[in-house]
């Protein structure tokens, strides 16, 4: 089978906001949720805080967020369980799938994460190695580890398909959607509830990233001079993918499609990226949907603002295109969001499929002044667009690589 996989409801939750609409609108406007943190986490112990730039969620914002539901059979939730359980109960409700059929037998669950439950595996190693005490939650290992934000969604919808987690850094949510798309896609589930979440501006993850020396000290800049590397984010993005076919006979609202997806392994350094296996992973994801690089794309760009990423993605980019890639528009919305690492593709996709139906790509937040490394059309405005395609990247430590490639319907 080869059935046209189409997209009718999404979720979003990130230092933008809570909701698709909320993202959006600050996304397209320009409000970028980029600022400084201070999260004290012992009072006693002042080195001991969680200070800089990211793009955060405010816990009030998070609690008043949490769905409608009896949730009670879920038990102890991290933060990336949470924010997975606030998109997908958006995703379904967007999508008028909520208690249909087809979730009981039909459909999948396939969420992607960069990491586990920090928060809880950071209070269970700080009851340890600093209270001296091996009591912990009883629940600490089922609610921490890699693969509960699935089980957690499929639990609160009544899902009985396949259900997992992929965890590939910082592309694990595309590698997720184009996954997801592929089961629909065969036959092999009807409907697929798909995305990512990630909850890692927690003590432990915040100064294990501070020392890879990736962090920008101000904000994200993509492809611009006087990029000074990444700013963390958190939060999740899900999608409701579907046959066309089951999607029409409900008379589901069909948002876009998911039309393509490619996916490379450098298998070379850790966090070098390689410009050969990129550009292999971009003309995959285009040969999959059956469009050339002739056509005009809007292209979300993994853009993390770091000086060897980003000069390797718009060299990739001018590779595929060539001299037709002055007919492309490039966005970078991790300037307003932050990076939400495995989470991250998922919330470009969701972004970049809203852009293509309103016809307004969100600006690139942070440029100063255009970098000649990086020679490729930025939208530094909200612009008006009428692109049909989108192109959304995905590239991560270890040299993994997932791109998505939407239509608008």
């Amino acid at each position: 089978m080869n059935r046209k996989v189409v997209v009718t409801g999404t979720g979003c939750v990130s230092g933008l906001g809570v909701g698709t609409a909320a993202n959006w609108t600050r996304a397209v406007t320009g409000q970028g949720a980029i600022r400084p943190i201070e999260r004290v986490i012992w009072q006693d112990e002042p080195d001991f805080t969680i200070r800089g730039m990211a793009a955060w969620i405010a816990p009030e914002m998070l609690a008043a967020a949490m769905p409608a539901r009896d949730l009670r059979k879920l038990g102890l939730l991290d933060d990336f369980s949470r924010f997975a359980l606030i998109a997908a109960d958006e995703a379904v409700r967007m999508a008028g799938i909520d208690g249909h059929p087809a979730l009981a037998e039909r459909t999948a669950v396939v969420i992607g994460c960069g990491s586990n439950g920090n928060a809880l595996v950071d209070a269970a190693f700080e009851r340890l190695y600093a209270r001296k005490t091996r009591r912990f939650h009883p629940q600490t290992i089922p609610a921490s580890m890699i693969s509960v934000p699935a089980s957690h969604v499929a639990m609160m919808l009544g899902v009985h398909g396949p259900t997992l987690v992929l965890a590939s850094a910082c592309a694990s949510s595309s590698h997720a959607l184009g996954e997801a798309m592929r089961m629909v896609r065969e036959g092999r589930v009807d409907v697929a509830i798909a995305g990512g979440t990630e909850a890692c501006i927690t003590l432990g993850a915040w100064f294990a990233w501070n020392s890879l020396g990736v962090l920008a000290p101000d904000t994200c800049r993509p492809f611009s001079t006087g990029r000074k590397g990444m700013v963390l984010g958190e939060g999740a993005a899900m999608l409701v993918l579907e046959s066309e076919a089951h999607a029409l006979a409900r008379g589901a609202t069909i948002l876009g499609e998911l039309a393509g997806y490619g996916a490379t392994s450098d298998a070379g350094q850790m966090t070098a990226p390689d410009q050969r296996t990129v550009e292999a992973a971009i003309r995959l994801a285009l040969a999959d949907a059956g469009i050339g690089a002739e056509t005009p794309a809007l292209v979300s760009a993994h853009g993390t603002g770091t000086e060897l990423n980003d000069a390797c993605e718009a060299a990739a980019l001018r590779a595929v295109y060539g001299d037709r890639m002055a007919d492309n528009l490039v966005i970078a919305t991790k300037s307003a969001h932050g990076h939400l690492i495995g989470a991250s593709g998922a919330l470009q996709f969701a972004l970049g499929l809203r852009a293509l139906a309103e016809g307004r790509a969100p600006p690139v937040l942070g440029h100063v002044a255009a970098d000649p490394a990086c020679a490729i059309p930025l939208a530094l405005a909200p612009t008006p667009i009428a692109h049909d395609v989108l192109v959304a990247n995905a590239f991560a430590f270890g040299g993994l690589n997932a791109v998505l490639v939407g239509r608008r319907y």
